[in-house]
């Protein structure tokens, strides 16, 4: 039976449909071979619009802060001052531009030491202005 333009059986669409539904519930691809994964993003490669693709929404500024800084450094970096980070991040090879927000922070008069990358990423999306505490 012909279904208009779908060159696809209703058994195949089901088929279909069972082996993304794992992917889809989880937000990750879920093989147990590494090769099927797709490749992650480049630095190079351009942005999505909204950031990672989610079933609910687009990530927060916070959120998309937060995740950049935690690819970048390790939990060994912390507690430390905006100085320290910046190092950590060129030591690590990250983009010119995070380190650049990070450098800004270190410039200000008043030093704030960072317990994790929350308070950092709190730090740099709201100007400075709190979000950390010394530890």
């Amino acid at each position: 039976m012909q279904r208009g333009s779908d060159r696809l059986s209703v058994h195949r669409d089901d088929e279909m449909k069972h082996e993304l539904q794992g992917m889809l519930k989880s937000g990750h691809p879920t093989r147990s071979e590494e090769w099927h994964d797709p490749e992650p993003s480049a630095e190079d490669d351009p942005e999505v619009a909204h950031g990672p693709v989610t079933p609910s929404r687009a990530p927060s500024p916070l959120e998309a802060v937060r995740l950049e800084l935690a690819r970048n450094l390790t939990r060994g970096t912390f507690p430390a001052d905006a100085h320290a980070v910046a190092r950590a991040l060129r030591r690590g090879n990250a983009p010119d531009a995070l380190v650049g927000q990070v450098e800004q922070l270190s410039d200000k008069e008043h030093q704030e030491r960072y317990a994790n990358v929350h308070q950092l990423a709190e730090a740099l999306t709201t100007g400075g202005r709190g979000g950390a505490g010394d530890a």
